[in-house]
């Protein structure tokens, strides 16, 4: 798989019926890899690790109903009171982040009404705080630690 620009780390991958599968420590099973699974994993390691967002409050791919229809998102990062603080859309390392990426991550919000927000293909970072108003995105150098987020 691609080098992507977050630290380096050993995830672990294992081969079963001529396919790779990747260990998922948050949904805690093997799940198919993917281009787009590897940049997820990428990010759950560095929410984790980096920003020290505890496991418990992860969630990844859970259905959630937009304008009538099921979508799945990627990421959620939840407070410890429930509320949803960082909504995360990942796209594989090949997918250029455009404009339909940043509409996705916004119709999904309109939901989540998150504060933060994340979009990532692994190559290029990219977050928002929604602070001051959720139809705008204001853009920050880097998204804070988990503690910060929740002040």
């Amino acid at each position: 798989m691609e080098r992507l620009n977050f630290r380096p780390i050993t995830l672990p991958i294992k081969n079963k019926e001529n396919t790779q599968h990747i260990w998922d420590p948050i949904r805690k099973k093997w799940v198919l890899l993917t281009p787009e699974e590897w940049v997820r994993q990428h990010c759950v390691a560095y929410l984790i690790d980096d920003k020290e967002v505890p496991k418990s409050l992860l969630n990844i791919e859970k259905k959630i109903e937009v304008n009538g229809m099921s979508k799945r998102y990627d990421i959620i990062v939840y407070s410890p009171q429930g509320t949803v603080l960082l909504l995360v859309e990942c796209k594989a390392a090949k997918v250029e982040i455009s404009q339909n990426t940043f509409d996705q991550i916004a119709r999904y919000n309109r939901v989540a009404q998150s504060r933060f927000l994340m979009v990532t293909n692994g190559i290029n970072h990219y977050f928002c705080d929604m602070t001051q108003s959720h139809s705008q995105y204001h853009f920050l150098e880097d998204l804070p630690f988990f503690k910060q987020m929740l002040g």
